[in-house]
Formats: structure tokens, sequence, C-alpha cells
């Protein structure tokens, strides 16, 4: 079954454009894939906003491997594995994320928001890739030239990263912090390989079905997803607080919604 989804997740990066939504937890990622997604990706984001933490490798490897092993339980979809920049060893990364039943994972190029060396990032992909066969585990090499602090030509950066990171075994590339449309059409002329952009990141929002019209092939959301539900929490939490009104159950799914959604 693992080798049919690999399969299938890869074949969706070979179609006209597919959109990968991001989970943070087991009822997160049941729902959207009874939504009827394909497939699924996690957010780092939001899995550590859901402990009450912030993102950025707090949350230790193990912990986060443990809500990818509940997602991929309940999903029965492909699942793709946000592995942030490896936690100090990528090969070890992919492999304990096969383990756990993702069929795919994100790989940065940056920490603390600054670029790894492109040789350093490219033995990073060199290693994930051989952790996992092509065919096996769709490996998505995510540059950060747009998104850390780079002072050079981040377009030619991205190119170049691109190119050496496909020569090691990407499967795709992940360009996040890009959000004008001729960048994006240009970078989806130039990568090598198909392009992954996470939309509703900046203030800038280019919805799914043009980012499609521009090249891309992969859409994700990264924690917007989670940050629209924490937004709901809070506000609804400010509403009960302050008036006691229930304004905030307008719309909600009902107990016996959830719990038919839920059902084993």
């Amino acid at each position: 079954m693992r080798a049919d989804r690999a399969a299938e997740f890869l074949a969706l990066h070979a179609g006209t454009g597919f959109v990968l939504p991001n989970a943070w937890d087991a009822g997160s990622a049941r729902l959207l894939a009874q939504i009827g997604f394909p497939a699924i990706a996690t957010t780092s984001a939001g899995i550590a906003w859901s402990y009450g933490v912030q993102d950025g490798g707090v949350i230790g490897f193990d912990t986060m491997l443990e809500r990818v092993r509940e997602i991929t339980r309940v999903a029965r979809v492909p699942v793709s594995a946000d592995l942030e920049s490896g936690y100090a060893d990528p090969g070890r990364a992919v492999s304990q994320a096969v383990s756990a039943g993702a069929v795919g994972g994100n790989l940065e190029d940056a920490a603390d928001g600054y670029l790894f060396d492109i040789g350093l990032a490219t033995d990073n992909i060199a290693a994930a890739r051989n952790a996992a066969a092509k065919g096996t585990f769709v490996l998505n090499a995510r540059t950060d030239a747009y998104f850390s602090k780079f002072d050079g030509d981040p377009f030619a950066e991205t190119v170049a990263r691109a190119q050496r990171y496909v020569d090691a075994g990407a499967d795709c590339i992940f360009v996040p912090g890009v959000n004008d449309a001729d960048t994006i059409r240009r970078l989806a002329a130039e990568i090598p390989a198909p392009l992954n952009v996470v939309a509703g990141l900046s203030a800038n929002r280019i919805d799914a079905p043009t980012l499609f019209e521009l090249g891309v092939k992969r859409v994700s959301v990264g924690g917007s997803l989670a940050r629209a539900a924490m937004s709901a929490i809070e506000n609804a939490g400010r509403e009960l607080l302050e008036t006691g009104t229930l304004g905030f159950l307008d719309g909600a799914l009902g107990y016996a919604d959830l719990q038919h959604r839920f059902a084993l």
C-alpha cells in the first residue's frame, strides 16, 4: 500500500497542478482527506503551535515524527512530512519519516534565517535521496533565497540551487516567499522540476488556479489552515469571555456531525 501511495503522490506532480493542504494533527488530517484532497502535507508551524510553542525547531524530531505517524495512521491518502532542515541528519530524518508512513517530505536549505552553503545543502539532499530511492519517496527540496537573509539575487540563487538539488535527487522544488506573478512564471520556466509554491503566506494572495496558470504544479498553504483554526479559537474565546454570547457557534459543525466524521 505504501508503494502505491508513493506512486500516486508522485503522479500528481505530472498533472496540471494540485493543492496540497497542510495538517497539524490526526483530526485535521482526517477532515482534509474526507473533503477529498488527494494528498496531505504536515506543517511544522501548525504542529508547534498545537503544542503551545513557536515554530522553528523548538519541537524535537521525535515529537514531530510521532505527530507525522498519527497523521499517516488516519489520513488514508499520501502524506508528505515537513522535515524542516533535516534535524541535523537529513538521511535519518527521511528514513524515520518513511518508517512513520510518509511517502514524501520537504527539506529546507536554511536555518535561523540564513541559507546553508550550497555544497552542504546539496549534500543534505543527496543524503535524503540515498535514504529513500526515487519512486518510493517524493523529495521536495525547499530553497529559501526569497525567505531568508540573503543579499544576492534571489532569482539566480534559487535557480542555481534548484539545479543542484535536482541533480542530487530532488523530485520537486519548493520556493516559499515568492508572491509576484512574473517571478513565479519565470521560476516555473527555469527550474527543471515541478515547482511548489506556498499560497497565503503574504498579503499579496495569489490563488491556486492562478498559480497553476503560471506553471506551478504543487500549491501548499503552510501553516495557514492552522492559523485560521487558531484564530477561530481566539475569537470565540474573546466573545465568550467579554460578552458571554455564543455567536461563535454559527456555522459550526454539530457534535453528531463530528462524531460521524471521526467514526472508526
